[in-house]
């Protein structure tokens, strides 16, 4: 049953059939051989898919996003970080990987905070003479980020389609967070060493609190995000919907000017276009879940692997040396809807946190967005910066080994994910 799932979902792939649709057949194709094919339990599940509470969040994060991107609150974050950093030599690097930790606790999507922390940042450092390879990796890398701290949504899809709790995956995703970003300053130190480039004055303590007032109501987001979670004021959902009406009132009352309402049904549009896709993804990804579990996948993939090995560690390593490769060809939210159910028992039955477990798979996955021949953030920077996908590449690759660190030492030492976890939600 796994090579006849795998065989005929990557068969539509390499058609070109869209991954929803692709994920559809497969799941017929299993019923079908396994002697349970019905139509009317196809839809239903289909229609109890997308009829998911905690899959609200997507589309209100999307909106939040956007009206932020529009209301000119990325700017602000974004010469905020550059009044306390912007002076020192590389500076307008390391803005750029605070403005992406920054931009990440406010939308929750890879390739939002890339296109937009890009569109700011990546002809400043041109203008000061950056190379604009390097500059294009280090925004790109900066971007995913947005993957692992709260609000993400791909946790969010991670926790729909594999019944784990949002809200231990949200506070389970601050420190290793902090720790890419952290990895990214170490990474530039050394990258922009020799670099012979522009540094900006330094700001004076007036200019930076200035941007810091400037700043501040954009940087509550996350906090509240976190302080509701925690406190047991609002569920994922709930705190979508909150930060979405916060973004559309600051962009109107703080910020206004730069936001008009002529402006917002294109933003509700996109908005839409893109819940919509993500939305019957979705849907189809939870139909084949239903399929896989009737179809006893998880139970053959178990037996396969404790064939190979009985350490959970080892068996880690394995899996995400397979989802690196997954990453390589496929794209980071269909790839999380496919592989999650079919992973996940294997790991609970390793004894492995499946919150622990969700943090790897998301970092290593959003690493294929960094990564050809299909990195969405890669084709966005590259678009945004005007130079070829192959030159962008090039700039990523240092940051992309600090990244394949990090995700080594976590799985060495895990309790760097659920001890703050732990501590945080009081689990």
């Amino acid at each position: 049953m796994i090579w006849i799932f795998l065989g005929v979902l990557f068969f539509f792939l390499f058609l070109g059939v869209p991954v929803a649709f692709s994920l559809l057949l497969s799941a017929i194709a299993m019923t079908l051989v396994i002697g349970i094919f019905d139509p009317q339990i196809i839809a239903q599940n289909l229609v109890y898919g997308a009829n998911n509470f905690p899959l609200m969040a997507i589309p209100f994060f999307i909106l939040a996003g956007e009206i932020m991107n529009a209301g000119g609150i990325s700017r602000r974050v974004v010469h905020f970080a550059s009044t306390l950093i912007g002076h020192i030599k590389g500076g307008l690097g390391y803005v750029a990987i605070l403005a992406g930790v920054m931009f990440a606790g406010l939308s929750g999507s890879a390739v939002a905070d890339a296109a937009a922390l890009g569109a700011i940042i990546i002809p400043m450092m041109a203008a000061q003479g950056y190379d604009i390879k390097k500059a294009s990796g280090l925004v790109g890398s900066s971007g995913i980020i947005a993957t692992v701290i709260p609000p993400s949504i791909p946790l969010i899809l991670f926790g729909v389609i594999g019944g784990v709790s949002v809200t231990q995956l949200f506070m389970a995703g601050i420190v290793p967070g902090i720790l890419m970003g952290t990895g990214l300053m170490v990474a530039w130190y050394i990258v922009s060493r020799k670099g012979n480039f522009a540094v900006t004055e330094k700001a004076s303590g007036k200019e930076r609190l200035k941007a810091f007032y400037q700043a501040i109501w954009a940087l509550l987001l996350p906090v509240i995000i976190i302080v509701g979670l925690r406190g047991g004021i609002f569920t994922p959902t709930e705190a979508a919907v909150v930060v979405s009406v916060y973004a559309f009132i600051l962009s109107f009352t703080v910020y206004k000017g730069e936001l008009t309402l002529r402006q917002m049904p294109s933003i509700l549009v996109n908005a839409a276009k893109t819940t919509g896709v993500v939305m019957f993804l979705a849907a189809c990804a939870l139909v084949t879940s239903w399929v896989i579990t009737v179809a006893q996948i998880p139970d053959e993939l178990v037996s396969i692997i404790s064939g190979i090995t009985e350490n959970p560690t080892l068996l880690l390593l394995i899996i995400v040396f397979f989802l690196l490769l997954v990453g390589l060809v496929m794209d980071m939210t269909p790839a999380i809807l496919i592989f999650t159910p079919v992973l996940l028992p294997v790991i609970e039955t390793a004894g492995i946190d499946p919150i622990f477990f969700g943090i790897i798979m998301v970092i290593v996955l959003s690493i294929g967005l960094i990564t050809p021949p299909v990195g969405t953030v890669l084709f966005v920077i590259s678009g945004i910066s005007k130079i070829s996908l192959i030159n962008v590449t090039k700039g990523i690759w240092p940051f992309l080994l600090v990244y394949i660190i990090i995700v080594i030492l976590l799985i060495l030492f895990p309790a760097v994910v659920t001890t703050p976890m732990e501590w945080i939600t009081g689990t």
